[in-house]
């Protein structure tokens, strides 16, 4: 690929930070970044909400099934989950958001070629907060992502859990290119390929 998708989606999400691409859901979220790839990457098909199973991964072998944003051609693949909770339930999102990392991981196994994570919150509660165990390290702490993430609330909690095969930092950046003064944050996660963790 002669343009590196981490830095595209950089530049996004400069973009949703001055105002020159608005978004204010999830599904706003989705779309914008969905034609702007599609302006950025001509060459490839960017499409939404595709089943795994369109690139012949069976249910079950992955944690989830439809990925938010796929970019693909004839020989490669990548992927991005997205996140843009306005509703609170804290741990139940950062939960989301470490089944979206996995999620990719699978994917990665099944011969994409890198995948993303995004997550745009307004909410200083994901970053900020008093509570800074549990999965809660991993979102206010800086406490990498790895191994096994239990479920912290709800029915399976702390019966249910996502095992994570890679090492993930949760860094918030700033959605604003010039004052920071705001507290609309992203996290963006790239999940290699295996082979590349460990090389």
């Amino acid at each position: 690929m002669d343009r590196n998708i981490k830095d595209l989606l950089t530049q996004f999400m400069k973009m949703v930070g001055e105002g020159s691409v608005v978004v204010y859901n999830e599904f706003s979220l989705q779309h914008e970044l969905g034609i702007y790839l599609r302006q950025c990457l001509p060459s490839y098909n960017v499409q939404f909400e595709r089943n795994a199973k369109f690139f012949g991964i069976k249910k079950g072998e992955t944690i989830k099934h439809e990925i938010d944003i796929v970019i693909f051609n004839d020989s490669e693949r990548y992927a991005i989950e997205l996140k843009y909770p306005l509703n609170g339930q804290y741990p139940e999102l950062m939960y989301a958001f470490v089944k979206d990392i996995k999620f990719m991981e699978d994917l990665n196994r099944f011969g994409f070629k890198k995948t993303y994570c995004l997550i745009l919150v307004e909410d200083k509660n994901y970053y900020l907060g008093k509570n800074k165990k549990g999965i809660y390290a991993h979102f206010r702490c800086g406490k990498a992502v790895k191994g096994t993430i239990s479920k912290p609330t709800g029915k399976g909690k702390n019966s249910d859990s996502i095992s994570i095969e890679g090492e993930y930092d949760i860094s918030w950046l700033y959605c604003i290119s010039n004052d920071n003064k705001t507290d609309r944050r992203y996290c963006l996660v790239e999940v290699p390929r295996h082979e590349e963790q460990h090389a």
